[in-house]
């Protein structure tokens, strides 16, 4: 058998072992969806027609639900990938991938297992959470397929991206709970983003702030496309930020994962 043939074999094995992992227990995503659920109907229905006084242009709680949906779908991505350094975490310490290390597989198999899993998760996660918004008024009706299409895969390559940063921060984590709170900045960084509100309506200190990080550009862009707002420059930004991301994050999963245990 190729060394090909054997990656895709043991990488295929590990993501269903990864995948029945999520469905026999699926408290943690249901919990870590939650989040922007519960974020998306408090600032729709509570306050929603203040917030969207500072957008301009009327149209009140309607044009408040078109506005705040694709911040709510990229934090849904950062939520879901907490479970994820959870469960990385978690193999790292009981043992199971100092098992794994002795077995014939192909090694980057357990990383990629993880990955394509976590990507999937994501995705269905943001599925869910859009058929929500859905639910509650969130229309996309001048959105073409090929833009639908460009959203689909700004949000699997926004996936992809972080949850490689959240590999890493699991297999460097002591344990579950510290990559739980290690990972929360994903979830906390769409809350100082554009996601909620437009960088204009900020004080000019915290603009740069909240521009220059990967969610305004991501959200911007995902915000054009399904909306058709002006992207400008934010749609070359937001892939340059997952490549780098994806890089960095790559390089820092295989470096821990690589070497020796202790």
């Amino acid at each position: 058998m190729s060394t090909l043939s054997l990656a895709v074999r043991d990488s295929s094995t590990m993501l269903r072992r990864n995948l029945l992992h999520a469905r026999r227990y699926p408290s943690l995503t249901l919990n870590l969806l939650l989040t922007p659920i519960m974020l998306l109907l408090l600032f729709v229905y509570i306050f929603g027609d203040a917030m969207s006084a500072g957008l301009g242009g009327g149209g009140g709680r309607s044009a408040y639900i078109a506005y705040i949906v694709p911040g709510i779908l990229m934090m849904t991505i950062g939520s879901t990938l907490v479970g994820t350094a959870v469960s990385v975490s978690t193999d790292m310490t009981e043992g199971i991938v100092a098992r794994f290390r002795t077995m014939a597989i192909h090694r980057g198999s357990v990383l990629f297992g993880h990955v394509v899993g976590s990507v999937l998760q994501s995705l269905l996660s943001v599925a869910l959470v859009g058929g929500v918004a859905v639910a509650i008024g969130f229309r996309s009706t001048d959105a073409t397929a090929l833009e639908w299409l460009a959203a689909f895969g700004l949000l699997a390559l926004f996936a992809l991206a972080f949850t490689w940063i959240a590999v890493g921060m699991g297999m460097g984590s002591p344990n579950a709970e510290a990559a739980s709170n290690s990972a929360t900045p994903l979830i906390l960084l769409p809350l100082i983003s554009s996601a909620f509100v437009p960088l204009h309506s900020m004080p000019g200190w915290f603009q740069p702030i909240a521009q220059y990080q990967p969610f305004t550009p991501a959200i911007e862009t995902l915000r054009g496309l399904l909306l058709g707002t002006e992207i400008g420059n934010n749609g070359w930004i937001a892939v340059a930020w997952c490549l780098a991301l994806t890089a960095l994050g790559y390089a820092w999963s295989k470096s821990q994962f690589d070497r020796d245990p202790k």
